[in-house]
């Protein structure tokens, strides 16, 4: 566990200290976003632009996540143990990708129907059935959606084949 708090803080300070707009903290045995680290990026949280927690253990993200890292392009929270969103990640203004790949979203996170600069949604891998297929055709941005291995009921599927002739759709 130390050595995971040290990765965390060493790649965290490297992000303050060398004024970088990506935070990597894949691969650091995380099961929340650790609140010190909210204090540390401070005063840096709105150069953020990109913040990778790949293959971690996270069950949860905080809506203080959202409120803080407010300019985030991309999001890339694939291979944890996630089951929602909070409401929060509809207010991101300028979010352009999510990866939730291989999580354990049982239900469509809808929130992210609300984010107008959504181009790219990655929900591969979870266990979804139904996905609002109707809202996502009045995103204005969206242009990528992956819903490959989800045990997706038939009339989802089906509206799912309309949504492929406005976007790329990945289905299973």
């Amino acid at each position: 566990m130390g050595e995971a708090v040290a990765n965390v803080a060493r790649r965290v300070n490297a992000t303050v200290e060398e004024e970088k707009d990506t935070l990597d903290l894949s691969n650091c045995k995380l099961i929340s976003f650790p609140d010190g680290v909210f204090r540390v990026l401070k005063g840096v949280s709105e150069n953020i632009r990109v913040i990778t927690m790949a293959d971690n253990e996270m069950k949860a993200i905080s809506s203080k996540f959202f409120s803080t890292f407010t300019q985030l392009r991309e999001l890339d929270l694939r291979g944890n143990v996630l089951t929602k969103l909070p409401d929060a990640v509809g207010e991101m203004e300028h979010l352009t990708c999510i990866n939730l790949a291989n999580n354990s979203f049982s239900i469509f996170p809808e929130k992210l129907t609300e984010i107008a600069t959504l181009e790219r949604i990655n929900l591969e891998g979870n266990s979804i059935t139904e996905i609002p297929v109707e809202k996502l055709s009045d995103m204005p941005t969206l242009k990528w959606l992956n819903v490959k291995s989800n045990p997706l009921d038939s009339n989802t599927q089906s509206a799912l084949q309309s949504l492929s002739n406005i976007l790329s759709t990945t289905e299973s």
